[in-house]
């Protein structure tokens, strides 16, 4: 692996889907304490407040109930039921609701009728939706802008702009798992994959994005956050700046500019470490640099989510974005506590001794990204936790499944992926190594409670 080359690990994320909601309890978690967050009960008004710099900031996050009453009918699910998640669009049928469940509409009246400030909404169903992992296809064939545009993002954009939700603080995760694709899984890449040069070329993508980030940046009380992968696959780099550029060029598309962006998210659905606290990239262990010999690290330039976010916040900046955007970090699953977390750094034999003895990240390859054995919870939902950082946020409802472990028929144009299936052998996104995941899997998005209860045990902070 040399500096420039995209790394045999360059993965691809994780699957999330599934009609959730988030709160954010009026207790946070903050940097050790617990901070009562001050709320004022949000009304109905034709006018919209004025944006404000973090929409996190001093913010009840709204509490979906749909999750809430998941995650509390499982033993011990009490602990962590009050917690905010997003909800998730992930297809047409969940704006007005899926099988009798929540639509759009009953999410944003409850977070008014709740006293919550900010709703937290993941904007997920492109054309050809995410290129590189079956698991998460989704409805929408490559050539199916023009639907996605007037069935999709128009009646979503409608009711977000309705009187009565004018003074909550609507924060619409931007169309994850699509734009970095185009960067690292096209060919001539060693990690391409055919779906994704079409999307490429087709520009559907990019010219999705555009009008999303436009008719909802339209909206006054909305900001927008963009996907900007995670560090285990954008931190190389040949892939950091031309990430950058190609959200650049995606929010200045069909009529949209960069204006339209309030900031960026990582990790979403993904499970990289917050922060690494036994070894950082500069460090150096008895056989040299520890970036370029440690087989974890593979020459990338991070480490962990935090560092990569700040440093990709920087980069953003540089492209024209303003220079008041801000980054989310998704906390849901990347905690990895429980017995098997380090407490030390690891032996300065090797670098591969010295990195693999302390991480926190206890996944087998950084490309696996599907229902991971050992994770759990991580930091709680948390306003302004570091510099250049607006929130870590449970994107990720904690207990819906990254994919099926499986084939599984089903409707929801959700395909079966071998990263989710315990016995792979792996590919060259993930360093052909077995994917870690889960057995006995559902589909994406659906309720998976043994992933739920490991996720629990292994929270850190523990609960």
């Amino acid at each position: 692996m040399t500096p420039l080359t995209t790394s045999a690990a360059l993965p691809q994320r994780r699957v999330r889907r599934g009609l959730v909601a988030l709160t954010v309890g009026a207790m946070l978690l903050t940097g050790g304490a617990v901070t009562e967050l001050t709320t004022t009960p949000a009304s109905a008004s034709a006018k919209a407040a004025a944006r404000v710099d973090n929409p996190y900031a001093g913010a009840k996050v709204y509490v979906n109930p749909e999750w809430s009453a998941k995650a509390a009918a499982e033993p011990g699910g009490s602990r962590i039921s009050n917690q905010p998640t997003a909800v998730w669009l992930d297809r047409i049928a969940a704006i007005n609701g899926v099988a009798g469940g929540m639509g759009l509409d009953a999410h944003l009246a409850r977070a008014v009728s709740q006293g919550a400030q900010t709703i937290q909404l993941v904007i997920y169903n492109l054309p050809g939706r995410d290129c590189s992992a079956l698991a998460s296809n989704g409805e929408l064939g490559p050539t199916d802008l023009a639907r996605y545009k007037t069935e999709y993002i128009d009646p979503i954009a409608a009711i977000l702009a309705k009187p009565a939700y004018a003074n909550l603080r609507i924060v619409n995760i931007v169309e994850i798992d699509s734009l970095p694709n185009l960067v690292t899984n096209v060919s001539p890449r060693p990690t391409a994959v055919p779906n994704c040069d079409v999307m490429k070329a087709n520009g559907n993508y990019v010219k999705g994005v555009g009008y999303a980030l436009a008719k909802l940046g339209a909206v006054p009380n909305a900001y927008n956050y963009v996907d900007a992968g995670h560090h285990g696959w954008i931190g190389w780099d040949d892939n950091f700046n031309a990430s950058a550029k190609q959200i650049a060029e995606a929010a200045k598309a069909e009529g949209s500019t960069l204006a339209n962006v309030h900031g960026f998210i990582a990790n979403t659905a993904n499970y990289g470490a917050t922060r690494e606290p036994y070894f950082k990239i500069g460090d150096t262990a008895n056989d040299g640099p520890i970036r370029e010999k440690a087989k974890w690290i593979d020459w990338n330039r991070y480490v962990d989510e935090q560092s990569f976010a700040q440093a990709f916040r920087t980069e953003a900046q540089k492209e024209g974005f303003s220079s008041n955007v801000g980054m989310l970090i998704d906390t849901s699953r990347n905690g990895w506590g429980g017995s098997a977390r380090p407490t030390a750094a690891g032996p300065r034999t090797t670098s591969d001794t010295y990195v693999n003895g302390g991480r926190i990240d206890r996944r087998i390859h950084l490309g696996n990204w599907c229902n991971q054995k050992g994770a759990g919870l991580g930091a709680r939902p948390q306003a302004a936790p570091a510099a250049g950082i607006d929130a870590y946020v449970w994107v990720k409802p904690p207990g819906e499944s990254d994919g099926a472990s499986k084939v599984i028929p089903n409707d929801e144009g959700k395909g079966f992926d071998r990263m989710c299936d315990p016995t792979y052998t792996g590919n060259p996104r993930n360093g052909n190594n077995l994917s870690g995941a889960l057995p006995d899997a559902p589909l994406s998005g659906h309720w998976f409670p043994a992933q739920f209860q490991e996720l629990m045990r292994n929270a850190y902070p523990a609960l």
